[in-house]
């Protein structure tokens, strides 16, 4: 929109407060305030889900790939065979034979469940999630045969265990005598603790070499199931289709998106819903704008029946009042979008303020999944949110420019 000179000096004039128009300047400033809320609100939140979803999935998919294929019986004796099949699959990167159990651990009188998991010493120091989450001991010293194992961070808590403590692994799966199966217990040392990030996998995994969780489970040279990754986790399915009917009845595979299907859909919803409810913000504050333009006109009715008689034209005062509207919409968004990044990048500073002064503690990791408030920010989401909050400031402009470009300066002069 292209303003003539005399056209922003009203219009800059109409934007600061005139004798007696404080009142109106208070409302044009909530307006903007409001403004700023609401799009710093979006900008968090949805700033929040998509990084609560893109670390939620890399964490998952770190450490179960992007799908699995398991064993019926919950073995998979001829496994070589499946790795080979599923690395010939095109659009598969990876496949890596694995072996998961839930079992009980023991150590000083406490008890814990867990999932023991095993995997080959060369895919264990190779998992990014589990490599880079070490935070006590080494990944070296865990070698088939050597009677280490990793725990999670949560688990080694609540067990009191740390590195170097000998924790008691309880298998079902024993000998069998005449007496019945007699269950195994094998105690381990604590070679390493690692932090994932994922409170039930930090509270439940034990990894272990694959030789030595065959051993313990009796399974012999039988893997559990096949770890999957393909260039396109969004395409898993497409991809992983030509592998099922290889596999002869043997395995089944399940996707990321199946084995955790619930939860990514609540996530979807929740971000769907939180995005209409915080837009209605947005909308208020633009109400807000009309309202305040519209109290301008009122205020300035005499003053644009002169505008009118010297030739301002009704186009003229159009541009005028939408122009202020919107630089008030503009501000606001700016303003927003600022106040959105500086939350972000200091919000763990922030939920631990609040945290002290509430006293309640707001990011609980057995609640949230994860054990640190994670933020994405998507570049084209910003600048819808930026464009839905002026689109929504000038829509709420057109009424009140209308009606200033409406005034009939015979009518407004004759009784002034």
């Amino acid at each position: 929109m292209i303003l003539s000179s005399y056209e922003r000096m009203i219009a800059r004039r109409y934007l600061l407060p005139g004798r007696g128009e404080g009142f109106i300047f208070l409302v044009a400033s909530i307006s903007l305030v409001a403004v700023m809320l609401g799009v710093a609100a979006l900008v968090i939140v949805m700033s929040v889900m998509n990084g609560f979803r893109a670390e939620l999935f890399d964490k998952i998919t770190g450490l179960n790939g992007h799908a699995v294929v398991q064993g019926l019986n919950g073995r998979l004796p001829d496994w070589q065979d499946v790795v080979r099949q599923a690395r010939a699959t095109p659009g598969v990167t990876g496949a890596l034979p694995l072996i998961e159990q839930p079992l009980a651990a023991t150590y000083n009188g406490r008890a814990e469940a867990v999932l023991l998991r095993g995997m080959r010493v060369a895919d264990i120091r190779a998992n990014a999630s589990i490599r880079n989450g070490v935070v006590g001991g080494d990944l070296n010293g865990i070698t088939a045969g050597s009677g280490q194992i990793a725990i999670g961070s949560r688990l080694a808590e609540a067990l009191g265990a740390t590195v170097g403590s000998d924790v008691s692994l309880f298998s079902p799966q024993g000998q069998s005598t005449p007496f019945g199966t007699v269950p195994r217990i094998v105690s381990y040392r604590v070679g390493a603790v690692f932090e994932v990030g994922v409170y039930d996998y930090d509270k439940a995994y034990v990894v272990m070499p694959m030789e030595d969780a065959q051993t313990l489970l009796l399974m012999g040279d039988a893997v559990g199931m096949i770890e999957v990754q393909t260039s396109d986790p969004d395409r898993v399915g497409d991809i992983l289709r030509p592998l099922g009917p290889r596999l002869g009845g043997r395995a089944v595979i399940s996707d990321w998106r199946s084995m955790n299907a619930q939860l990514f859909e609540a996530l979807a919803v929740e971000r769907v819903a939180m995005f209409t409810v915080l837009s209605i913000i947005i909308l208020v504050a633009v109400f807000n704008i009309l309202s305040s333009l519209i109290m301008l006109v009122r205020a300035k009715t005499r003053d644009i029946a002169i505008l009118r008689t010297m030739g301002a034209t009704r186009a003229g005062l159009i541009r005028v009042f939408v122009t202020v509207g919107t630089t008030i919409g503009a501000l606001g968004t700016v303003a927003g979008l600022l106040l959105g990044f500086v939350f972000l990048f200091y919000r763990r500073a922030v939920v631990n303020f609040v945290q002290l002064v509430t006293g309640q503690n707001l990011w609980d990791p057995s609640i949230r999944y994860l054990t640190e408030l994670p933020a994405k920010t998507d570049p084209v989401e910003v600048l819808g949110i930026a464009a839905m909050a002026l689109l929504f400031s000038f829509l709420a402009t057109l009424y009140p420019a209308w009606k200033a470009a409406g005034t009939d300066p015979v009518q407004v002069l004759r009784y002034e």
